[in-house]
């Protein structure tokens, strides 16, 4: 059984105004346990996206309906090779996402919009979306680097 460690969870209203207090703590927990600036970066953008999409698609641009984020480090598969990762999970009570559109549009299609899931698949490792019980839960997981796994134990955040 993979072991899981609980991080972090943000409870939340469909308001775009907390889209940065998400992307500031999903930052911040990314920077401590191990990420570079970088890929500290891509897992909040990924994030961001995510809740953006849930705001949009799953509650339609209506305020207040819950939307819950969950972070745990866990060891998970990689190939033949246990790793430590970060698991988001986001779980809202909108309406089911269409499979289809979970792709994005053509990147070389010129217009706005429909790019929030490529953001998403380049700043994460692993995707999984099911609906469950009226519930969206939308898992996201990101491999930690090597390094991090020993080390971040023990990282001090920053002032």
């Amino acid at each position: 059984m993979n072991r899981r460690d609980f991080l972090l969870r943000l409870e939340l209203g469909s308001n775009p105004e907390v889209l940065c207090v998400v992307r500031g703590a999903v930052e911040q927990l990314a920077e401590t346990i191990g990420f570079s600036d970088v890929q500290s970066r891509d897992v909040t953008r990924a994030v961001d996206e995510a809740v953006a999409n849930i705001i949009r698609h799953a509650y339609r641009g209506k305020p207040n309906r819950p939307i819950e984020i969950t972070c745990y480090r866990v060891r998970c598969a990689n190939h033949s090779k246990p790793r430590e990762c970060l698991e988001i999970v986001l779980e809202d009570r909108g309406v089911a996402a269409e499979e289809e559109k979970l792709c994005g549009r053509p990147l070389d299609e010129i217009r706005p919009g429909g790019l929030g899931m490529h953001l998403i698949r380049h700043g994460v490792d692993s995707i999984e979306y099911r609906r469950v019980s009226r519930k969206n839960r939308l898992r996201l997981l990101k491999y930690l680097p090597s390094e991090a796994t020993n080390s971040s134990r023990t990282k001090e955040t920053r002032p």
